[in-house]
């Protein structure tokens, strides 16, 4: 996998995707930055705790979320993707599924696009990444949740996405795919994607899984989501080590303090 200027081992590696939201109604840190430096200096921290990619998001995409326009997402994530690119060369991927936000922030620096609907809200966003040469996370998501049947109906519809951003001339190693925790999923399909992680796999890709504080957790411990890092980790550990190359999370220290000691274990010499 390549992301801007790095390359990402997708066999040995696991890697961490710092969330940044600047958003005012995310589900766990909305309305937590008044300027953009206060959002850069929590990326900066990020990158020093062991994140690999900064993930801006302008818009909140939990469920029940008002939409907002192209233009009111560029105006919060713009600011932030310049300031950030003019402090760290690490990449930078936005959530977006606004084919003109996608555009501006590439412009402006951004490595990489993390679309939730899976490059098909709209058919021009295929083409503005494959045009910029940037990478993408191509994630899966439903409006309705009796689309989803099982784990199996994910792993085809993320590979129909896929076949989206090849035809659009996206190269393959700049692709990775997201199961799409809590996006249009019953809770039971929720914790199938972690158990069953190898029918997406499967696929090719390099997976990313983003489980960070979720309602899963609460679906299970009834805990408010400032109470969820034991619960996230556990999540996100079984994830990596059902084949998950990228995690997506909040808490970047914790969980590299967490992938350290897989990777201690799995470097022992066997007996």
């Amino acid at each position: 996998m390549k992301i801007g200027n790095r390359e990402f081992d997708d066999f040995e590696g696991i890697y961490l995707m710092g969330i940044l939201n600047v958003t005012p109604d995310s589900f766990s840190d909305g309305g937590k930055y008044a300027t953009a430096e206060e959002a850069v200096d929590s990326a900066m921290s990020m990158l020093a705790d062991g994140a690999d990619i900064i993930d801006v998001g302008g818009e909140s995409t939990r469920p029940g979320a008002v939409p907002i326009t192209a233009e009111e997402e560029m105006g919060r994530v713009l600011p932030v993707i310049r300031l950030l690119r003019s402090r760290t060369d690490a990449p930078i991927s936005v959530d977006t599924y606004h084919p003109e936000t996608a555009e501006a922030v590439l412009n402006e620096g951004a490595d990489m696009i993390n679309d939730i609907w899976g490059l098909r809200y709209d058919k021009r966003m295929a083409g503005i990444i494959a045009k910029a040469k940037a990478g993408v996370c191509i994630g899966h998501n439903q409006k309705d949740i009796t689309l989803v049947e099982d784990v199996g109906s994910v792993a085809k519809d993320l590979f129909y996405s896929c076949m989206l951003a090849h035809n659009a001339g996206i190269e393959d190693e700049r692709i990775m795919v997201d199961p799409g925790i809590g996006f249009g999923k019953t809770q039971e399909i929720n914790y199938g994607i972690i158990k069953n992680l190898g029918l997406i796999t499967e696929l090719g890709y390099p997976v990313m899984v983003g489980a960070s504080r979720k309602s899963m957790i609460e679906y299970v411990l009834h805990l408010p989501k400032e109470e969820r890092l034991e619960a996230t980790l556990a999540l996100h550990v079984m994830a990596a080590l059902n084949g998950a190359t990228f995690l997506r999370v909040h808490d970047v220290r914790e969980h590299a303090r967490a992938l350290a000691m897989i990777k201690a274990v799995q470097a022992a010499k066997e007996e």
